[in-house]
């Protein structure tokens, strides 16, 4: 299900993004359609993003951003998964990370739920792009620098947001073990920690307690 319009994302946005995929692959008709036709196109577009060997550069950034409008959890992944097989989960993670730094609150929220999207398991014979003869270069999926600096980003919005959903959405999507994160971002949490404390929202209070829990 789609999730409110507190989110901020405009249908017609999400409609432009699955408008250039499609134009990009060549499929269908790509004219401007009428705001409940975007899930259709979306539609559309899905299998030939993942029966197709290469995908050409020029459609990374169209499908990311595809993958952030896009206002439903449940469906960002049409657009994730083939990007993720095609040019690697770590292009991908690096991508989102930069859309939860410098992005718009819409932008920030789609990436927050296009993230878990990013970690879906690569398999041989989900897409001919996994690699010649089933053989994929680990390097395309390495990604634990990224993952840290998603760390970063998220606790870094936390600090800055003044939407409380934001701060509610990037810091619920944080590990609560003080393990996760890298002895160079111990001081960031410990800061984040500090004003999720003493926060007016209940869940956020809820996960410092969790975090304290298992850090105690």
């Amino acid at each position: 299900m789609a999730e409110d319009e507190q989110s901020g994302i405009e249908p017609r946005s999400f409609l432009t993004c699955a408008t250039e995929v499609a134009r990009l692959l060549g499929v269908g008709d790509v004219t401007m359609k009428p705001n409940d036709q975007a899930r259709r196109l979306a539609h559309a577009v899905r299998k030939p993003l993942l029966e197709r060997a290469t995908l050409p550069q020029e459609l990374f950034a169209p499908l990311m951003a595809a993958a952030v409008y896009d206002p439903d959890p449940s469906f960002c992944r049409w657009f994730v998964e083939p990007a993720v097989y095609a040019f690697g989960r770590r292009r991908v993670m690096t991508a989102l990370v930069d859309y939860l730094r410098v992005g718009t609150d819409a932008e920030r929220a789609g990436a927050v739920r296009a993230w878990y999207s990013a970690h879906v398991p690569v398999r041989a014979h989900r897409s001919p792009s996994y690699g010649p003869g089933g053989v994929r270069d680990p390097a395309l999926d390495e990604s634990q620098g990224v993952k840290a600096a998603w760390l970063e980003a998220s606790m870094r919005v936390f600090a800055e947001a003044t939407d409380l959903q934001m701060r509610h959405r990037v810091l619920l999507g944080l590990p609560t073990s003080r393990a996760a994160y890298p002895p160079s971002m111990h001081k960031l949490l410990e800061s984040t920690l500090a004003s999720a404390r003493v926060h007016p929202d209940l869940h956020i209070r809820r996960w410092a307690a969790a975090a304290d829990h298992e850090g105690g």
